[in-house]
């Protein structure tokens, strides 16, 4: 059971971020989950580009939505000095900088790890990027695609052909580069309980990617054929994915070893002497006649209907699942009965959001609104001791 008055981890943390599109506000975000003060500092007039992607959400952007609750917004214009002045103040009191800025960016307004430990020994910087300090890319620019691309995604995603390679229907090298840069900061913030002193994280969406692909590299270790593009099926494990039925339904399902096998061609084809044909009687046999196999499988599931086919397969514990599209999942029954969306405010109206995956009986997570631009920049200022008449001065000169 969640505890909406216990205290949370990062309670007493406070974050500043000078974030925009999905790497870094969705590492900061998940900080503000557990409870840090995240300072989102953005461009004035326009903010975080991602702020304009779309109007999906009461005219709000869908990619900001859902990676920029609980924060607060600050407007500055770093290439002002009067700017830079406020946001070396606002560090002088804050735990950690993230910031994911175009290549060198940080660095030249000052706020590479090196010029900030000197000043600011306790400051955590976690910088992330495309692909890292260092190498011949460093200066590169790098965006979720194009990591797919570089990363080797592409290669092993889509359906067969050359012409047929698919990305990722979510920003996946971007989700992966956050989610590094959140687990690099709470192991930074642990080390310095024991050192006294701030570090350096280096977050690259290359390297974040790549550790992700892991399985595909060793599958092709040495020289060794890659995992061919199978579309929405499993390239090295068959059965594994998508099956039509004849009511015109579909269902995905996987098997993981030979009992199951045995289970699905027992119970569910209902074609025992399946199990043992030479075919078919190893995983790799299967994957090499998965044409012949696959014709097997759509045949036994014509005459039946979903709801025929899911019985089947709970009868042979063979893991499945519907194919839902997104109106199915805002409906899954699943995230209703375990109560998994909450509402949160945004400057248009309030939308369901769904809890933090990793739920603690601890705590609550942070569900705290949407920030407008710019919505606590004279709150902000008024904290770091700057009076009513020199917030006006740096309203009036473009500053903030």
């Amino acid at each position: 059971m969640l505890q909406p008055t216990a205290p949370r981890p990062l309670d007493g943390i406070t974050v500043v971020s000078l974030e925009h599109a999905i790497a870094a506000p969705f590492c900061t975000r998940q900080l503000a989950d557990l409870g840090a003060r995240v300072i989102k500092v953005e461009r004035p007039g326009t903010g975080d580009f991602a702020r304009g992607y779309d109007q999906r959400v009461n005219g709000l952007a869908s990619h900001f939505v859902w990676t920029n609750r609980s924060k607060q917004s600050l407007t500055l214009d770093l290439k002002q000095d009067a700017a830079g002045e406020v946001l070396q103040r606002l560090l002088g009191e804050a735990d950690v900088l993230v910031q994911n800025l175009a290549p060198g960016a940080a660095a030249r307004l000052g706020l590479s790890f090196e010029a900030l430990h000197e000043r600011f020994p306790r400051l955590i910087v976690c910088d992330i990027s495309g692909y890292g300090v260092g190498g011949p890319y460093q200066d590169k620019k790098a965006y979720d695609l194009l990591i797919q691309s570089e990363g080797g995604f592409l290669s092993v995603t889509g359906g067969p052909g050359e012409d047929a390679m698919a990305k990722a229907g979510c920003s996946i090298a971007d989700i992966a580069a956050g989610m590094y840069g959140y687990t690099g900061i709470l192991s930074a913030l642990l080390l310095r309980d024991k050192t006294g002193s701030g570090s350096h994280v280096d977050v690259s969406m290359l390297e974040s990617l790549v550790e992700w692909m892991n399985y595909p590299l060793y599958y092709a270790y040495e020289g060794a054929p890659p995992p061919p593009r199978a579309g929405a099926a499993h390239a090295t494990i068959y059965p594994y994915g998508p099956f039509p039925i004849g009511d015109g339904s579909t269902v995905m399902l996987g098997l993981q070893n030979e009992r199951e096998w045995q289970g699905f061609c027992n119970t569910v084809l209902e074609r025992p002497e399946l199990a043992t044909d030479e075919r078919f009687d190893a995983n790799f046999r299967r994957v090499e006649n998965r044409e012949a196999l696959r014709a097997l499988i759509v045949a036994a599931f014509a005459p039946l209907t979903f709801d025929q086919v899911i019985a089947r397969l709970e009868r042979a514990q063979i893991a499945n699942a519907r194919v839902n599209d997104m109106q199915g999942v805002w409906q899954h029954p699943q995230l209703q009965a375990r109560q998994r969306w909450r509402q949160v405010q945004t400057s248009a109206e309030a939308i369901p959001a769904l809890l933090p995956p990793a739920s603690s009986n601890a705590f609550s997570p942070r569900m705290d609104p949407v920030p407008a631009l710019g919505e606590h920049t004279e709150r902000l200022l008024g904290e770091l001791g700057l009076d009513a008449e020199r917030i006006a001065s740096l309203r009036a000169d473009g500053a903030i």
